[in-house]
């Protein structure tokens, strides 16, 4: 008999993308969704839905009942408030962890929480994985690095700029980052469930030993897109003057930014390379998509679906 798996975040950018990984593991799955709506990305994939969000404790109790394991995958990557982060991401945490108390609880962290003095998103998931470190039942936490592939909003300025002949950088010559294609992270959250670890907080990536430079993802979109681009350095004090004025424009009541100083920090930090190779040697993990073929693969997915 197939055992139940819980997810929260399942209508999110990875969430899509990890139950098809777990059901292609042949797990039962159950997952918190904030609103009855029609799921296309969820097509062909049997899943019990629970309605409600990670602060809402009767819906996490339905949604964690049963289950042998929950991946908490649900969190803020931008928020109004700096307190909103936290709200979400680590009182949601505390709230699921304890409600599934004997489940194997698995977290999508972030490399952001290595780093937590330079953003409230960094620092509240800092808290999330500081949460269930005190768990008494079996947990592990997976920081991620930068994830990109189809279905991401967030990426999708950086791509269309290289469409149009541009290739904007942080004016940061030597920085480090390391990736990881969405279908790659959620197979190895997948794995990590099945063949779970020893508890610890991991870090996961494409395989890239030090990571990449802006040159790297530069040339890997111009070989997807079968184009040259012009690099083009954004100096700090440019992203700063934009951010300030995402945050007062949120302030003011105006739509969520991604960009704001919180992120200008974090993207201003140089090394966000994936240096922990104990979780995918432990769970056999080895990513799909280089750099190219995931970029590649996330163009072609924008194009189908009229986003470039």
């Amino acid at each position: 008999m197939s055992k139940l798996v819980a997810v929260t975040g399942a209508t999110g950018f990875v969430g899509p993308h990890l139950v098809a990984a777990l059901a292609r593991h042949g797990w039962k799955i159950r997952v918190l969704v904030r609103r009855w709506s029609p799921l296309p990305s969820l097509a062909g994939v049997e899943a019990e839905l629970v309605l409600g969000d990670v602060l809402d404790e009767a819906a996490l109790r339905r949604l964690v009942d049963g289950a042998d394991a929950v991946i908490h995958a649900a969190g803020l990557i931008k928020a109004r408030r700096p307190a909103d982060f936290m709200a979400v991401n680590r009182d949601g945490t505390a709230l699921a962890s304890a409600l599934a108390a004997d489940a194997r609880f698995v977290l999508l962290s972030s490399l952001a929480a290595g780093e937590p003095l330079l953003s409230p998103y960094g620092a509240s998931k800092r808290a999330a994985e500081e949460v269930i470190v005190r768990r008494a039942g079996p947990w592990l936490a997976v920081r991620a690095p930068a994830v990109y592939g189809p279905g991401d909003r967030e990426t999708l300025a950086y791509f269309r700029a290289v469409a149009r002949g541009f290739a904007p950088r942080p004016s940061l010559p030597d920085a480090r980052l390391s990736l990881i294609h969405v279908a790659d992270l959620a197979e190895a959250l997948a794995l990590a469930v099945e063949r779970p670890p020893p508890p610890s907080v991991y870090e996961v990536d494409d395989g890239r030993e030090g990571g990449y430079g802006y040159g790297d993802l530069q040339a890997a979109a111009e070989a997807a897109f079968g184009r040259t681009a012009l690099s083009l350095p954004v100096p700090r004090i440019v992203m700063d003057g934009i951010a300030r004025v995402n945050a007062l424009g949120q302030a003011l009541g105006g739509p969520v930014q991604i960009l704001t100083p919180g992120k200008v920090n974090e993207i201003f930090h140089s090394d966000w390379a994936v240096r922990d190779r104990r979780l995918a040697a432990a769970i056999g993990f080895r990513s799909r998509y280089d750099l190219t073929a995931g970029f590649r693969d996330t163009i072609l997915w924008y194009r189908r679906h009229g986003w470039l």
